[in-house]
């Protein structure tokens, strides 16, 4: 007989690996995929070299995941094709700027590709009814299904029971009893399944996508209304450092920790830039030209954000270099150039 085989999209959260292991309970051969976009936020922390407050590494969740489901992973890059559906999303974004229909589509046309190529038989994802307004009502999952090119040929496990028979059930590849019926945004039932299962995650959430972060979005929103347009170079800076804007429309980006100095440092032969001479602080891009009032101001932020302390201030502003007496400014200055997210006030 044959062996029914299915793939699966593994995000790392908690609700694409349970998904994955009441299917392997049902004896079905997965083989799971993590799609990389360019904006999770923990591959990004990796990336920077940064470490959790225990002091470990990030790891990326998704092979972590496999490795404890012992489902072997491919890791597929979609960033370059990913960048032009957050620029321009067919179905719109969600509540800050993330693409969710869009997204899903274009992920699962990439897992039908592997499915029918490989020889699998379905595809598995963890997706919830009801749990994320924008993707998971019953239409949207429908429409999603029709686009993708797999309608009939998705099962969600941790929802079956509340949405139409799939293909695998039908054929009886998967035992639709043995399946779950969670509806909402609550994670209770996952977390409980979790335990009897001894499955370990780091949150309940995927939680791993700037694009639904307010603070990358109010960036976004605001680079594109003052400067007309958004580059995929802007995509990746969004999630990266301190944004300012300063009155002449020029932005500085002022990097938060090592890491970030250094990941800053790369764009230095496409952007202005400016630092503590001695090296002891922060590294600033400057995008844009800012005016002979705003070296000052410049100069008086990087020492604020360098250890608080007077210092000389290297700057490359175009062909011309500088040296600057910056003196720390107080945040009560800074705070209104601050580019970020800022809950409305209700009267």
């Amino acid at each position: 007989m044959q062996r029914i085989r299915a793939v699966a999209l593994l995000s790392g959260g908690l609700d694409s690996s349970l998904a994955v292991r009441l299917i392997l309970d049902q004896g079905i051969e997965i083989k799971a995929l993590h799609f990389y976009t360019g904006f999770c936020i923990t591959e990004h922390k990796r990336r920077l070299g940064l470490k959790k407050e225990d002091g470990q590494h990030y790891v990326n969740p998704a092979l972590k995941a496999a490795a404890r489901l012992s489902v072997p992973l491919e890791m597929i890059d979609i960033s370059e094709d990913y960048y032009r559906i957050v620029l321009n999303p067919r179905f719109g974004y969600g509540r800050n700027v993330n693409p969710c229909i869009d997204c899903r589509i274009f992920m699962l046309r990439k897992a039908k590709e592997i499915m029918e190529k490989e020889g699998f038989h379905f595809v598995i994802t963890g997706e919830v009814l009801y749990q994320r307004p924008m993707s998971q009502t019953p239409q949207r999952l429908k429409l999603i299904e029709k686009e993708s090119g797999l309608e009939g040929y998705i099962l969600r496990p941790l929802s079956a029971k509340v949405l139409p028979p799939t293909v695998p059930e039908i054929k009886g590849w998967v035992d639709r009893e043995k399946l779950l019926g969670i509806v909402g945004r609550s994670r209770k039932v996952q977390i409980d399944l979790a335990k009897k299962y001894s499955l370990e995650y780091e949150q309940p959430a995927g939680g791993c996508c700037y694009l639904t972060d307010e603070t990358y979005a109010e960036r976004f929103k605001e680079a594109f209304n003052t400067e007309g347009i958004v580059t995929k170079e802007d995509l990746i800076l969004f999630a990266v450092g301190r944004h300012l804007r300063l009155p002449s429309g020029t932005k500085l980006i002022v990097a938060r920790n090592e890491g970030e100095v250094k990941f800053l440092q790369g764009f230095k032969s496409r952007y202005n830039y400016a630092y503590r001479r001695d090296g002891k602080g922060t590294f600033c891009l400057i995008k844009g030209s800012p005016t002979l009032a705003e070296y000052q101001i410049i100069a008086n932020i990087i020492a604020r954000y360098s250890k608080r302390e007077e210092s000389e201030i290297y700057m490359k502003i175009g062909k011309k270099e500088m040296l600057l007496r910056g003196y720390p400014v107080e945040d009560s200055f800074i705070e209104p150039y601050k580019i970020y997210h800022r809950e409305r006030v209700v009267r």
